[in-house]
């Protein structure tokens, strides 16, 4: 049965497919409100409560979402032709907003794109997208798998998960200075501790990079640990597009999967690997593990 929320969020949906496929156009408040039926003196406020981000902000960042591929994908377009069509008036204003967003001038991400401070940049768009998707899996999406153990350069996070973000970027600062890319070696995270704990200095989780049986681990002023994520069975869940917030996938494994299959967990948390999709452009996707006896 369709329930006013979902006539709601399907009203939402048409607005967002209308910004992706009208960027050219003037999408400002009257014009996109309209799509769905809503009253401009509201939508303003409808669109961030629903998305996490202003109309503005997100038709911005999909103008330079757009703007990026056209510069990667050998279409000959100019950078000037690019910013004009991003909604700039000058090359100029195009790239430092493009500087500041993806931290690469838009000429050397054409000659060589940085694809981790992208999808950081354009996370906000497959976030406010999944708002309104719904997210349900299936059986036949989990497959159990027998997990080779990895040797990992251990970064953990201890504290308040608002806090995360900063913990993140120091992770990707030390991996990068040490020369261990996503490309060579595997990315992954494990969680400790409820995702919210009630007191929210419990959280805990580790960052990890996968890393060879003879490859020195450098620490390069950071606290860094040599672990291993242990081999054995698992049960994995991949996720694509929004893979920010796994939680709904874990909740199926626990809530769903696990009692239906006759499995019992391994003394060993749940945790993720992150990686780039064939074309880096589309995302990242993640495959959710969950350690069986």
């Amino acid at each position: 049965m369709t329930t006013a929320f979902d006539h709601y969020r399907a009203r939402m949906q048409r607005v967002l497919d209308y910004i992706d496929r009208n960027l050219d156009r003037d999408l400002d408040l009257e014009t996109v409100s309209s799509v769905a039926a809503f009253s401009k003196f509201h939508f303003h406020r409808q669109f961030k409560a629903i998305f996490g981000v202003s109309l503005h902000r997100y038709v911005q960042l999909a103008r330079l979402r757009r703007a990026s591929i056209q510069l990667t994908d050998g279409q000959g377009q100019t950078v000037t032709e690019i910013a004009l069509d991003a909604g700039y008036e000058a090359p100029d204003a195009f790239a430092r907003a493009f500087r500041q967003r993806l931290r690469q001038s838009p000429s050397s991400f054409r000659k060589s794109p940085d694809w981790e401070p992208w999808l950081e940049a354009f996370g906000p768009l497959y976030t406010a997208r999944s708002k309104i998707m719904q997210t349900t899996f299936i059986s036949d999406q989990v497959t159990i798998r027998e997990v080779a153990p990895t040797r990992v350069a251990i970064f953990e996070h201890r504290g308040d998960p608002e806090a995360i973000n900063g913990t993140i970027q120091r992770f990707i600062a030390w991996r990068k200075a040490a020369g261990l890319s996503p490309r060579t070696n595997p990315t992954f995270t494990i969680w400790y501790s409820e995702r919210r704990p009630a007191d929210p200095a419990d959280y805990r989780m580790h960052l990890c990079v996968g890393v060879g049986a003879d490859q020195p681990i450098e620490a390069r002023g950071e606290t860094i640990q040599e672990g291993e994520i242990p081999g054995g069975r698992c049960a994995v869940l991949r996720v694509t597009g929004d893979t920010h917030n796994l939680e709904p996938a874990a909740l199926y494994l626990y809530r769903e999967w696990l009692p239906a299959s006759g499995e019992e967990a391994r003394d060993f948390p749940i945790y993720c690997q992150r990686f780039f999709l064939d074309e880096p452009e589309h995302g990242t996707a993640a495959d959710l593990f969950l350690p069986l006896k």
